[in-house]
């Protein structure tokens, strides 16, 4: 029993932190930046724990009240720490507050949350290897083991299983489930049990599906995404992870402005000629095209339910046959892929705070040059400052024309003021027109102009 806990102990340990690190995903993203802080605090008390629990001020006597109150309070800890209700107040209170930075933010969270948890995962580690050790002091290696081997099963089993096909609010139910049971095993005393089942139900109420839906309009929770969708007057938006990231107008059938650009000059104008292949990455609402019968469109995108929650919810009809869904990353659909499309829109970028690291790169954009035909047109919706008003704006700028030196154009839509820098992040399309360019240049030596036109 003792080795089942030490187990159990080191499944619910790593479980707990990569619920927080995908819930914490919606607020702050999932940078390396982001990822460092949450471990770097875990961790950090982790050893702490161990630390403390071999103290010789800890007699052996104790060790079993300890350990129902520790996996006691993780089951409190579970609800308080990754329910994602409880987690949106606390970010609305640091709003409230004045903290905006997603790294203090951060910080703060994983001080106030995840310092304890962490302290008692360590501290039980190594309280239960001193009960072990009393019966065979030739077991480290085997404790070692277990420990690890139950961080391994959490590892896998919340990541490939329980996230993406129970949803990340009831694996945090597991989680609660799973502490109280460690808890009962140690001890079985009548107020112990009335908490317990508090605890449970506490948990399952907050994070049930009918709760956060009514509450906050959450559709899908999962290992990639929270998505809802949001009705408007005359329009519905389809959030995902906090975000907006698609509108749609019922009564005109439109998008987003920059859709809706897209859409007037780049696919109504298509030749009927023959038909046009289209690549969407980063699916969105599936508003790009939703009313071309005739071409071929690719939507790919790494969330699974993305299709089914916009026919039902967002757009409120079927996608017409001639448009496939691709569940897949971006970068590794690209690289797998032997196609080449007439049309590209990648449309991953969905402000300037939770870019995806590995798509804003030159590697992956050469990745995406190779995937145009000859005659095609690239497209990439950014969120910049079109005034470059940022490090971020002026170095994606520069990463941009590294890879895509000729036939590029850069198309602000909205209305900015080029000589006030307080403007924020706006959509700012950036183009390429895959036609064959020698770079040659005019000079005061040699200028054929007249030829040339």
């Amino acid at each position: 029993m003792l080795t089942f806990l030490i187990f159990l102990n080191g499944y619910v340990s790593l479980s707990l932190e990569l619920v927080v690190l995908r819930q914490l995903s919606f607020f702050v993203g999932s940078s390396a930046v982001i990822t460092s802080i949450i471990m770097a605090i875990f961790l950090g008390f982790m050893s702490l724990g161990y630390f403390i629990g071999e103290s010789p001020r800890i007699s052996n006597a104790r060790i079993r009240n300890i350990l129902y109150r520790g996996f006691l309070f993780i089951s409190l800890l579970s609800v308080f720490a990754a329910s994602f209700p409880l987690i949106e107040s606390y970010f609305s209170l640091f709003y409230i507050g004045g903290i905006e930075s997603g790294v203090v933010q951060t910080f703060l969270y994983s001080l106030i949350f995840l310092s304890v948890g962490p302290f008692l995962f360590g501290l039980h580690t190594t309280l239960l290897s001193r009960l072990l050790h009393c019966n065979n002091t030739h077991c480290t290696g085997s404790i070692m083991a277990w420990d690890t081997i139950g961080s391994v099963f959490g590892s896998l089993i919340t990541t490939l299983l329980l996230m993406p096909f129970l949803g990340v609010n009831y694996t945090v139910i597991l989680i609660t489930v799973l502490s109280v049971f460690a808890t009962l095993v140690i001890h079985r005393r009548t107020w112990i049990w009335i908490v317990c089942i508090l605890t449970v139900i506490l948990s399952v109420y907050i994070n049930s599906n009918w709760y956060q839906l009514h509450h906050y309009g959450i559709l899908v929770n999962n290992a990639n995404s929270t998505i809802s969708v949001v009705q408007g007057t005359n329009s519905r938006i389809l959030y995902m992870n906090g975000l907006p990231m698609s509108m749609y107008a019922v009564s005109s059938g439109t998008g987003a402005n920059y859709i809706n650009y897209l859409n007037r000059l780049y696919i109504d104008t298509l030749p009927t000629d023959r038909i046009y292949r289209i690549l969407v990455l980063g699916a969105g609402g599936f508003t790009l095209g939703l009313d071309d019968t005739r071409n071929d469109y690719t939507f790919v995108d790494i969330e699974r339910t993305l299709k089914d929650v916009s026919e039902k919810y967002f757009l409120g009809r079927p996608l017409s046959p001639n448009k496939r869904f691709v569940i897949d990353d971006a970068s590794q659909f690209l690289k797998n892929t032997p196609d080449q499309y007439d049309f590209i829109l990648l449309d991953v970028y969905s402000n300037s705070y939770q870019v995806p690291e590995s798509l804003i790169t030159a590697q992956f954009m050469n990745r995406l040059k190779s995937r145009v035909a000859p005659n095609g047109i690239i497209a990439m919706n950014m969120i910049v400052r079109p005034e470059f008003g940022d490090t971020y704006s002026r170095v994606f700028d520069n990463t941009f024309n590294a890879v895509f030196p000729y036939n590029t154009s850069r198309q602000v839509l909205d209305g900015f003021n080029p000589w006030d820098n307080r403007y924020g992040g706006m959509n700012v399309l950036y183009f390429f027109y895959n036609i064959e360019n020698d770079g040659r240049i005019y000079t005061i030596n040699r200028t054929p102009v007249i030829y040339d036109r």
